[in-house]
């Protein structure tokens, strides 16, 4: 329901004269339509008039580029044959998009994205708009702007060389979580806004701001893209084309009494509320009802939202265009002093200094944030059909090489060094799991014994054929668990040298297969179980080398909620504390910067912190705590909420809740009171107060030792009773809650709300 439709004593924003009569005669959008053509624009622009076309030509005169003029020598003018096609990322009605490496010149080795435009299927608008695109990318450049790189045509085909983008883009992400925190949209928005002034500073309105052309770059930076409904006025003056996504339309593009800059103030406004709230602000069953609403409904501003975004949202939604924000004299200096931007550094945030609240994996598959019905077609570039004479006029001088790429070649070498530049037009997440490897397992390993066994999967052994050498291959059931982010966290951040590696990921028949290094040492609790407890000073190296593998992954957005000591394991036979490694991250989630608590339980009972136990959600906390009972467990032998393999689900969960533990009896009379200290900091039932793992790093006990000065605990002669007790008292609380939830299970982009919203729209509207 839309929020329009709720009580009426929220706030609205200020409103017009009702639509002029006939206005759905005048539409002629395609509304919406994300799916079905995944290459294309979904955004459409009414039939150029006499007047549009007659600029275009003007403009393409002022603009236009030509190529003998900007090649130096050693340089030459791109063709088709300078790219090697390496998968495919998306298809359209006019054409596809391409994963390409360049082959030849000073940037080969360096991957693009190739959208390849037949000129047979476009009509008229469109080849005026495939022209204008190339145009106003070639005169762009900026840090959150997609950088076209090539321009080039043969007699039947157009083809933009345009940066690779790895993030996806903001619809996929919004699409996964519904909506974002407003620390968030905070930076979006920032980025957005430094990226929309340039354009208006340049004289471009961009006129089709929506989540889809909204990118992330490999560090979770945007990059703005799809200018083909752009419009560049020569005077400066008003433009009356009827365009864009009609839920992100500015009410004077609606009405067509003529548009500037500031509609996509407006826009702007559409997309912080979605981003917020996981609605759009006007949103009726039918195109015309939105119109409506657009123009004559008071909105209702959400509770949840803080008053500065309310404040934001209501001086952005001013249907008279003159009243709005960053349309006055001052333009983005109103936006950049407004309460809701307090907190943002905007120099900093122009160089990239602002750490983005994500950071999409980046995987050795470099497609795998595409739709597998595209990337697993074979990347093949047909021959495009004849077209008219009068067309070829039309795309007169489309051919452009970035300047940067003709400079010196020292600049050239820059380029080449960041191969993996990201940015694309159109990205989509893919249904199955990322970085799969072509082929299968059976035929490229021999699988041996089983080394372990957990709720969702099975760990064996297993030798490469060819090589002869060995791995641990854990084997998930994907029906019942979906590993997409454990596979993303180790495939990102597998290079620390405590966190396990991944090496390939292979599926087949319903199963997941993780190639992954074979550490030989073992578990740290069959450690703890040979020496009962240990010394200090080898607990305080053994803490040091996990907290600096849980600050690595804090430091990255990522909560594993699930350490204990089962999942860390030497990687050396002589069990020394500086090769244990962190292991089995099927319950890691990759989190917002700030972005609160975790509503997605999942835990094992003895590890599990209270505010867990009481659905209040948690967050990187929650690894501290699993962390203090680790140190209570090396320190003294025991648990600190199970005493017996006997102990009952419903005492341990007590026990646990009631955040009490004992550091005054047994082996405790003999440990020092700044480790007791540290364990109760780590064990405070409060969250807050609880220290983070970089803080933890800086504390005196944990301090690094040399290698040579740890002192190893000597094996103390346990008997087989004691270490069976200990076991059984350590697995006595994994089975206090007897059935562990999993991870909220992410599927497709296309099954999740807002997209099956958007879908219906597009079927309503057809």
């Amino acid at each position: 329901m839309p929020l329009a439709d709720k009580a009426s004593n929220l706030n609205s924003v200020e409103c017009l004269p009702p639509p002029p009569k006939n206005t759905e005669n005048f539409l002629n959008v395609n509304n919406n339509e994300r799916k079905n053509d995944k290459m294309s624009t979904n955004s459409q622009e009414d039939d150029v008039s006499t007047e549009d076309q007659l600029t275009e030509v003007s403009t393409n005169n002022e603009k236009e580029y030509d190529l003998r003029e900007l090649i130096n020598e050693g340089h030459e003018k791109a063709d088709p044959s300078q790219f090697e096609l390496l998968r495919v990322l998306g298809e359209g009605s006019f054409g596809k998009v391409f994963l390409v490496r360049k082959i030849v010149g000073p940037d080969a080795g360096t991957l693009y994205a190739m959208k390849v435009l037949k000129k047979a299927t476009l009509k008229i608008k469109d080849r005026v708009r495939s022209k204008n695109e190339r145009k106003i990318l070639a005169d762009v450049g900026h840090a959150f702007i997609v950088r076209l790189h090539y321009a080039f045509q043969t007699p039947g085909k157009l083809y933009l060389i345009l940066d690779f983008l790895r993030g996806g883009d903001l619809f996929t992400r919004l699409s996964k979580e519904v909506m974002f925190t407003e620390e968030d949209v905070k930076f979006y928005l920032a980025e957005l806004a430094l990226a929309l002034n340039h354009l208006h500073s340049l004289g471009i309105i961009y006129r089709d701001l929506k989540p889809e052309n909204i990118l992330l770059d490999e560090n979770g930076h945007i990059a703005l893209t799809d200018f083909g409904l752009s419009k560049q006025p020569l005077d400066g003056s008003k433009t009356y084309s009827f365009c864009g996504t009609v839920e992100y339309m500015a009410p004077e593009i609606v009405n067509r009494k003529g548009h500037d800059f500031a509609a996509d103030w407006w826009s702007f406004g559409v997309l912080m509320y979605e981003m917020l709230t996981g609605n759009l602000p006007f949103h009726g069953q039918t195109r015309q009802e939105t119109m409506n609403q657009i123009l004559r409904t008071k909105l209702g501003m959400p509770e949840n939202l803080s008053p500065e975004a309310q404040a934001l949202l209501r001086v952005l939604f001013k249907r008279n265009p003159l009243n709005r924000l960053g349309a006055g004299a001052n333009g983005i200096e109103d936006i950049k002093v407004h309460p809701f931007f307090a907190k943002i550094d905007w120099d900093k945030l122009l160089v990239k200094e602002v750490r983005p609240p994500f950071i999409p994996a980046v995987s050795r598959d470099d497609a795998f944030y595409f739709d597998t019905e595209y990337t697993n077609k074979s990347p093949r570039d047909s021959p495009g059909g004849p077209i008219s004479a009068s067309s070829h006029e039309i795309f007169r001088g489309f051919s452009f090489v970035a300047p940067i790429l003709l400079e010196h070649e020292d600049v050239a070498q820059d380029i080449q060094c960041n191969s993996s530049t990201s940015g694309l037009v159109r990205q989509f997440s893919n249904v199955g799991i990322p970085g799969v490897v072509p082929g299968n397992f059976f035929s490229e390993y021999n699988l041996s014994q089983e080394l372990g066994r957990g709720t969702f999967s099975v760990c064996h052994l297993c030798e490469h054929k060819s090589t002869r050498k060995h791995f641990a291959v854990k084997i998930i059931d994907i029906l019942a668990h979906d590993c997409t982010e454990e596979v993303e966290v180790l495939l990102r951040y597998g290079n620390h040298p405590n966190i396990v590696t991944l090496f390939s990921v292979y599926e087949h028949q319903n199963r997941a297969y993780l190639v992954m290094e074979l550490l030989k040492g073992g578990e740290l609790l069959d450690r703890i179980l040979q020496v009962h407890k240990m010394c200090e000073s080898e607990a305080s190296a053994v803490m040091r080398t996990v907290i600096m593998s849980v600050a690595y992954l804090h430091e990255h957005g990522v909560v594993h909620r699930d350490l204990k000591p089962s999942n860390l394991i030497y990687a050396s036979m002589r069990q020394t504390p500086d090769s244990l490694k962190l292991c089995d991250l099927g319950f890691a989630k990759q989190l917002r910067a700030d972005n609160g608590l975790l509503m997605t339980p999942c835990y094992t009972a003895n590890f599990v912190a209270p505010e867990v136990l009481k659905k209040q959600g948690y967050d990187l906390a929650c690894d501290i705590w699993s962390l203090g009972v680790l140190l209570y467990i090396l320190l003294s032998g025991k648990t600190p909420f199970a005493s017996t393999p006997n102990d009952s689900p419903e005492v341990i969960l007590q026990r646990i809740g009631a955040g009490t533990i004992d550091l005054t009896c047994g082996s405790w009379r003999n440990i020092s009171t700044s480790v007791k200290e540290l364990v109760q900091e780590m064990l405070h039932i409060v969250p807050d107060q609880r220290p983070r793992a970089s803080q933890l790093l800086l504390h005196p006990w944990l301090q690094e030792q040399n290698p040579n000065d740890i002192r190893m605990t000597e094996d103390c002669g346990v008997t087989k009773e004691a270490s069976q007790a200990l076991r059984g008292a350590v697995n006595a609380t994994f089975r206090a809650i007897a059935v562990p939830q999993a991870p909220a299970n992410i599927g497709p982009v296309d099954q999740s709300k807002l997209a099956k919203r958007r879908a219906k729209d597009k079927i309503a509207s057809s």
